[in-house]
């Protein structure tokens, strides 16, 4: 099997496309701007799912399912959230289609059209504050801790697999509370829970902050954020949770009666992360010969092959392996034994170095003879011969070894790129050849914010919640500065 992989130091963005194909990802579809996620893909996103979910349920929250339809009035309630959203909006305007003239093309019907039109959902605050009306009345009402699974549609010209798409993936948590502090501490939970997920879960480092006024959600009053790196010197917002304040609550009408018996509207948050996680996994781990998985996402964990020239050769091996299988999955790691005979060991190798396996294992005759196991890690390409009797305890320590390594690689790798500069010179020096992080003394407006942009296209990715607060100097204006952002080009 012939990877052909461009090489990242080429053409990343080029590599990175290839690798989401050839690795059995996702495809492009025929919808344009919309991908098919394959089953390979689909299963790591299962994976993110399945965890995710846990750590919600263990924070006391609930899954629900709202309309993908939302009607264009709701949007109107919310000034700052439909100007947000505007320009990226699918609108079903008729319910019906029929057959043309000729009893051939099919058009729409149009004495079908709509009273009001329907949105395709981008997001669901609307549609969920109109429905939490309904369920509050009285402070023994709230919190609601509510999540929902589901697609959403923002209509994108630019698309990328994973990173940018017309349709995605996502989840996203909507809270009501009955104080403000309440709220606060739902949305900085809530990026510590996505944090803790990306860091000993998917073994990427992130930056845990809060977005300028310019980068902050629509509707938001604040927005934190966890920020990563990938290995192209570009930042990914893998996550966010908003701490909405009353606006949803006024814009809907949510009121309840508190402990006093008083009227008062309630405090809200939403948070969510969607498969452009896909990509940040990708872009941070994957390498010239393929995926590179950590192994707590990696839907095969262990794959063996057989190497063999006769079918009483394979008996013999299948034997062994079909022992170790078992101990193996008793232990929950999810092993693969690839027995077909239709494609050569090497071929095999190749397929599952594209694909990321975290640990593969060869048998052959010799290895049977001594009671061996030929064990290779697929993120530092090393061998060793593994005795039979210590087989397991090996592969389960090597697993972990391998997590904890692919993050430890990251963590060095985005360390080394967060660079502090004083002028802007050494700014657009640090973005145009080394990349990264560039830790840079802002002056706090948004003017400045935007000037920054559009010379260098560089964007504050957040301010850090540890910045060390100090005195100094815009980097842009020289006006007088509290404190380091985090500048950087991103996806």
């Amino acid at each position: 099997m012939s990877k052909n992989l461009t090489k990242r130091s080429e053409d990343y963005s080029k590599w990175y496309n290839e690798l989401v194909v050839k690795a059995d990802l996702a495809e492009n579809s025929g919808v344009r701007g919309c991908m098919v996620i394959k089953p390979y893909g689909y299963a790591i996103w299962e994976k993110m799912q399945a965890e995710l979910d846990k750590k919600f349920k263990e924070t006391g929250h609930q899954n629900a399912y709202f309309p993908l339809f939302i009607p264009k009035s709701y949007f109107s309630k919310e000034a700052s959230h439909v100007d947000g959203f505007a320009k990226e909006c699918a609108v079903v305007t008729h319910y019906r289609l029929k057959t043309g003239e000729d009893g051939k093309t099919i058009e729409v019907d149009p004495d079908a059209k709509l009273e009001e039109e329907l949105i395709v959902r981008p997001t669901s605050e609307t549609i969920i504050w109109d429905t939490y009306r309904k369920w509050v009345q009285s402070y023994r009402d709230l919190p609601i801790l509510v999540n929902q699974w589901a697609n959403v549609v923002r209509w994108e010209m630019r698309t990328r697999l994973f990173l940018r798409t017309a349709e995605f993936l996502w989840q996203e948590g909507h809270t009501a509370h009955a104080t403000k502090a309440e709220a606060i501490a739902e949305a900085e939970q809530m990026m510590n829970v996505y944090a803790d997920f990306a860091e000993n879960f998917m073994a990427i480092p992130v930056v845990k902050g809060v977005k300028t006024a310019n980068e902050r959600f629509a509707g938001a009053e604040e927005t934190y954020c966890i920020e990563a790196l990938m290995q192209d010197g570009k930042a990914l917002q893998a996550g966010t949770s908003h701490f909405l304040g009353q606006n949803f609550a006024k814009a809907f009408d949510v009121k309840f009666a508190n402990q006093e018996g008083k009227q008062d509207y309630v405090w809200a948050t939403s948070w969510g992360v969607s498969t452009r996680l896909m990509g940040a996994l990708v872009m941070t781990h994957s390498d010239d010969n393929g995926l590179v998985l950590p192994p707590n996402l990696a839907p095969i964990q262990v794959v063996i092959v057989p190497i063999h020239k006769t079918d009483e050769q394979l008996a013999e091996i299948s034997e062994e392996v079909n022992t170790l299988v078992t101990k193996l999955r008793k232990l929950n790691i999810s092993v693969k034994f690839d027995d077909r005979t239709t494609h050569k060991p090497g071929w095999k190798f190749n397929e599952y170095e594209l694909k990321g396996v975290p640990v593969r294992i060869a048998m052959g005759p010799k290895d049977l003879e001594n009671g061996t196991f030929e064990v290779a890690r697929r993120d530092t390409l090393t061998k060793e011969v593994v005795a039979k009797d210590d087989i397991v305890n090996y592969i389960q320590d090597l697993l972990e070894k391998i997590q904890s390594e692919l993050f430890n690689k990251a963590l060095d790798y985005r360390n080394s790129h967060i660079t502090e500069v004083n002028s802007f010179e050494e700014f657009k020096d640090i973005l145009d050849n080394k990349g990264g992080f560039v830790a840079a003394h802002w002056d706090g407006t948004s003017e400045t914010e935007e000037k920054i942009k559009d010379l260098t296209k560089a964007t504050i990715r957040c301010i850090a919640l540890d910045r060390v607060e100090e005195e100094g100097k815009c980097v842009l204006t020289g006006a007088p500065s509290k404190g380091r952002v985090l500048f950087a080009k991103a996806y």
